[in-house]
């Protein structure tokens, strides 16, 4: 790979006619850089797929490419994007649906609108794969007729489509009413009663870990049984008697329903598993009741799940703030708190409750000022990303709290270059304070020769149009690879050098 080449393609000010001249001699990774850029041409498209035409693809799904350029049969995969993107001929459907190689017909089995002759081809295709992958996206009709289909996977494949009718999904759930299963891909490949070494080392072999199939094909009838479960057309009442089913998997997936009754959550609230309870304390579903009842929770998760929930009470909230390693995020019910619940929140003694409001963006000014004037160090970490405080203030933070503060502060969309400039001179390094700051667009070029010098902010300053041109044209040879392509596309690359860098024709 040409990585100077590659950093060029992407380069946003490479001249119209270097790009010209790059596509002439383009292979495939340098054709993928190229297929990418936002100036590119209807005709330099056109050139770059007659170059390499496997970039086609993200060309035709990208609008670059129109149905009078592509010629289906020495094209296909343009052909396949076009008409995902419904925007390709309807006889190429019909070309594509008898190709010999599987992995076409089942791109087009994904494409939507195809003609009803072509849907029926590929509900009768040879190949399972390419049945399964039309089922996934079928209309209702089409998906009643294929939950009866004998094969499994297909069966698995309709019951994860959202369109499928509801009663069908009920169907599917258990398999009353519906003709025996005959295959599956397990019984397809291996003698049974057979199960899946999930540490098997044949290359040839792309059966999941763990499949099996002892002539019942239960492994894909449980894979089914979790579509229809994760399923949000599947009707409740389908679904409820798998609270006490013996697989984890299948109430795991119960749990996470918001359409669940009450008397239900109450006895997955009590289910041995942890990893249960959790998703069903980050269920709304769930009302006030059962959240102070799982507050009592001993499974960690459960309790750092139960935080997440949109609906937990704020009281419930804070008292899960201290203990539940909640982390540096924006919780739902933060995020909704009413201006004077956002009031009580800043004055919380609770400085994990004040460093979890501090992630919302939309404070206002006074309670923004306030936390930045917090004690706690993780208080004033979380607003210190927070677009409106100013320079003085910033400074400040860092006085009073170091390192601790610097990368967030790095990611304030206000920090000045004198600021930035100051958090790389601080002592000791602060590495992803650097990274923060060889990203930021007031970085100055000091501040981002200080970050060249850090292994892990180097490629990512190597793009700064900041950096001197002439640091840029060193960093082209330089020995990581990251760096030199990132150099590569960096738009303050003299054209000159990007000239001489492009072979002539």
């Amino acid at each position: 790979m040409n990585h100077v080449l590659c950093g060029l393609a992407a380069n946003t000010a490479l001249p119209s006619e270097l790009v010209d001249r790059l596509i002439a001699i383009a292979d495939a990774d340098i054709a993928a850089d190229l297929a990418g850029r936002a100036d590119l041409s209807h005709a330099q498209a056109i050139a770059l797929v007659s170059r390499v035409e496997d970039c086609a693809e993200r060309l035709a799904f990208e609008g670059r490419l129109t149905a009078a350029d592509i010629d289906p049969a020495a094209q296909p995969h343009a052909a396949l994007a076009l008409l995902h993107e419904g925007v390709g001929r309807p006889e190429w459907a019909r070309l594509l649906a008898a190709d010999p190689l599987v992995e076409h017909r089942e791109k087009l089995a994904a494409c939507p609108g195809l003609p009803s002759d072509v849907v029926e081809l590929l509900a009768a295709d040879s190949d399972i794969r390419v049945v399964a992958e039309l089922a996934l996206r079928a209309t209702p009709d089409l998906a009643s007729r294929l939950a009866e289909h004998p094969h499994a996977e297909v069966r698995r494949a309709v019951a994860a489509n959202e369109a499928t009718p509801s009663a069908v999904l009920a169907a599917l759930a258990t398999g009353e009413g519906l003709p025996p299963v005959q295959r599956c891909l397990v019984c397809d490949r291996e003698e049974t009663p057979f199960v899946h070494d999930p540490q098997c080392a044949r290359l040839d072999c792309d059966l999941l870990p763990g499949a099996s199939c002892d002539g019942s094909h239960e492994s894909t009838v449980h894979d089914t049984q979790q579509a229809v479960l994760r399923n949000p057309a599947t009707p409740t009442k389908a679904v409820i008697g798998f609270a006490d089913h013996p697989s984890t998997l299948l109430r795991w997936a119960l749990a996470a329903r918001p359409d669940l009754p009450s008397e239900v959550c109450g006895r997955l609230s009590v289910d041995g598993t942890p990893s249960v309870r959790a998703d069903l304390a980050e269920n709304p579903a769930i009302d006030e009741a059962l959240i102070r009842v799982l507050v009592g929770d001993h499974g960690h998760e459960v309790r750092r799940r139960l935080a997440h929930n949109p609906n937990v009470p704020l009281d419930v909230l804070t008292g899960l703030a201290g203990d539940a390693r909640i982390g540096a995020t924006l919780l739902p019910r933060i995020a909704a708190a009413s201006p004077m619940e956002v009031a009580e929140l800043a004055k919380s003694p609770n400085p994990a409750v004040r460093m979890l409001l501090a992630q919302r963006r939309d404070l206002p000014a006074e309670i923004r000022d306030a936390l930045a004037a917090d004690p706690d160090a993780k208080v004033v970490t979380s607003i210190a990303g927070h677009a409106g405080l100013s320079e003085a203030r910033l400074r400040t933070m860092v006085d009073r709290h170091g390192a601790r503060v610097l990368a967030k502060m790095a990611t304030n969309p206000d920090a000045t270059p004198a600021l930035l400039e100051h958090l790389t001179r601080h002592q000791p390094p602060v590495q992803k304070a650097l990274r923060e700051v060889a990203r930021h667009r007031n970085a100055t070029a000091p501040a981002l020769l200080v970050c060249l010098a850090d292994e892990r902010a180097r490629p990512i300053a190597a793009g700064h149009p900041a950096l001197p041109p002439r640091v840029i044209v060193e960093l082209l040879t330089d020995a990581d690879w990251r760096v030199v392509e990132t150099a590569a596309a960096n738009p303050s690359l003299p054209p000159a050098v990007m000239s001489d860098l492009v072979p002539q024709l």
